[in-house]
């Protein structure tokens, strides 16, 4: 490595990312990037620059992988569950351990002199203002999943945790955290609600932050390609750029595609159901199919627009539609219990927090199993995308204030949706004697929920929508994620690249939606969590090492 001080107007690459601003420690390396690889762009109208092994072994490996699924389904399916259950019930200590290990070191690296570093070197500014880029990462990072889970959560938390432990042969067989509140409503909600904010908080989010912070520190400052590899050059050296830097990348794209399919069908089976609540539309396959087809094109149509007209306006129109949804609720709901609940919730998540996060001597294994280990699965395998997608948007940042952000705002936002959602569908059960939210089926408990308040054809159509955008949003960025993996770390490849991918992943979403086989992918999805953690653990290691590096 080489001190160096680089000049912020130096002209930097087409394809390439702005060279750092101030003075850096940059690696000296003799890897280019794209060096590997095949440009189709003087030979074809259709332009092409990929990473020669990357994009081919990913691609032909998906199509593979999508068509095996369908062909052998029967077989297939249970296996892939078979591993995912494996992993989740006698790895569950190893997910939760290393998940604490990653809020660990956020906070750390907070706390340390290395938080006033900044990311795209000591000049740098940030390329987005705050709300753009907060719209961004947390359009990315879980806003689908908040609608989805943000009634239907909350509530089976409490309803397990008021029924209590219950064994059988001796065996607990209940899903209730922890050791549940038998018959006390009030401690079933506060455990219910501690249990929803410990999977929807921290933890997951200094998943994301590790690999977001990692990937901007080696791509902005240390001048390496915008890749997963990049992070681990301190580890391999120069075979970085070899096969085991081949592995990583793959295994990015991999987990990306796979986790954005399961949820682009998850999410059509979702809206679908709304679309049959508000206005009688069936909820057929067909339905789902064209609706996926509709978000695919949509998706489309925003990266062919690019970051700042298609990303960007997407996740601001996403965040403004999410604020009219929640202030609605907060305030034609049980507001004053919204509003108190909001802060007893947050002492309640402190005060499980230690018992939540233990790893070891669980008796809550259907819980700590079924749930958390599955919930962190998931979260690890999503965050190459969500880690790089962040990335891409927080040059110009100091490591203090990227962890702050990314770790405190979205969890106090995740806090105060599922409050304000589960809160209300809760004291509709508890204060009002309502049992439909409780009795519908997932995709339907936030319509069941805005049942009850007024305007449900207007706020049941907003939900509707929202759905749809966020997973346009979620499509969209973790294209760009996938095309920059693919195309060896160039950020500005050709744009049919980008339309490729943004189309595969609604392919193979109606391949598996037609054949049955979104069980199975999403099986597959949370299995890639376990290479991946230790792909974390690893990287964890290399972004201090890194740090330490940095002139401060």
């Amino acid at each position: 490595m080489a001190l160096t001080t680089t000049d912020p107007h130096t002209a930097v690459a087409e394809d390439a990312i702005p060279a750092p601003e101030g003075r850096t420690e940059i690696i000296d390396t003799d890897y280019e990037i794209g060096q590997d690889n095949i440009n189709f762009r003087r030979r074809f109208v259709f332009e092409l620059d990929i990473h020669n092994v990357v994009f081919s072994v990913s691609a032909l490996s998906i199509v593979l992988f999508t068509f095996l699924t369908l062909a052998f389904q029967t077989t297939l399916e249970p296996a892939f569950t078979g591993l995912r259950n494996f992993l989740t019930s006698n790895l569950d200590w190893f997910f939760l351990l290393t998940g604490n290990v990653f809020v660990l070191v956020c906070i750390g690296l907070i706390l340390s002199p290395l938080g006033r570093i900044r990311l795209g070197g000591p000049e740098a500014t940030p390329d987005y203002g705050n709300l753009a880029w907060f719209s961004m990462l947390f359009a990315a990072g879980m806003g689908i999943g908040l609608m989805f889970y943000g009634v239907s959560e909350p509530m089976g938390h409490f309803t397990a945790a008021l029924g209590g432990p219950v064994f059988e042969d001796g065996v607990r067989t209940d899903w209730a955290p922890l050791n549940g509140a038998a018959g006390d409503p009030e401690a079933a909600r506060r455990l219910a609600m501690a249990a929803t904010i410990f999977h929807w908080g921290l933890h997951p989010w200094a998943i994301y932050a590790i690999v977001a912070l990692s990937l901007a520190l080696f791509s902005f400052n240390k001048g390496l390609p915008l890749t997963l590899r990049s992070i681990f050059y301190p580890i391999f050296g120069e075979r970085v750029w070899g096969w085991p830097g081949h592995v990583i990348d793959i295994l990015a794209v991999f987990a990306t595609i796979f986790g954005l399919s399961t949820s682009l069908g998850i999410g059509a089976q979702q809206a679908s159901a709304g679309l049959e609540f508000l206005f009688g539309i069936p909820s057929t396959e067909t339905t789902m199919i064209l609706l996926v087809l509709a978000i695919t094109c949509i998706a489309i149509a925003s990266v062919v627009a690019g970051m700042d007209k298609g990303v960007k306006l997407l996740s601001e129109v996403n965040l403004g539609l999410a604020a009219l949804l929640l202030l609605f609720v907060i305030a034609v709901g049980p507001t004053m219990q919204i509003i108190q609940g909001f802060f007893l919730n947050l002492k309640a998540y402190a005060t499980y927090l230690p018992a939540l996060a233990n790893p070891f001597g669980r008796e809550d294994t259907n819980f700590s199993q079924g749930w958390t280990a599955f919930y962190w699965a998931w979260w690890i395998s999503w965050s190459p995308f969500v880690g790089m997608f962040i990335a891409r948007v927080s040059r110009g940042r100091t490591v203090r204030g990227l962890l702050t952000a990314v770790l405190l705002i979205p969890s106090l936002v995740s806090v105060l949706w599922m409050t304000a959602l589960g809160g209300t569908a809760i004291s509709q059960l508890v204060n009002d004697g309502l049992t439909s939210v409780q009795d519908a089926a997932l995709e339907l408990q936030l319509f069941e929920m805005l049942a009850h308040l007024p305007i449900t054809a207007v706020t049941s159509f907003i939900g509707i929508v929202l759905v749809i955008v966020f997973f346009v949003t979620s499509s969209d960025s973790g294209s760009l994620v996938i095309d920059t993996i693919s195309a060896g770390g160039k950020v500005n490849a050709p744009v049919p690249q980008r339309v490729f991918w943004a189309t595969f992943e609604g392919l193979v979403a109606v391949a598996l939606l037609l054949g049955g086989g979104l069980v199975a992918l999403q099986a597959m999805a949370v299995s890639t969590g376990l290479p991946f953690a230790i792909v974390l653990l690893g990287a964890s290691y290399a972004l201090i090492k890194g740090l330490l590096s940095e002139p401060r």
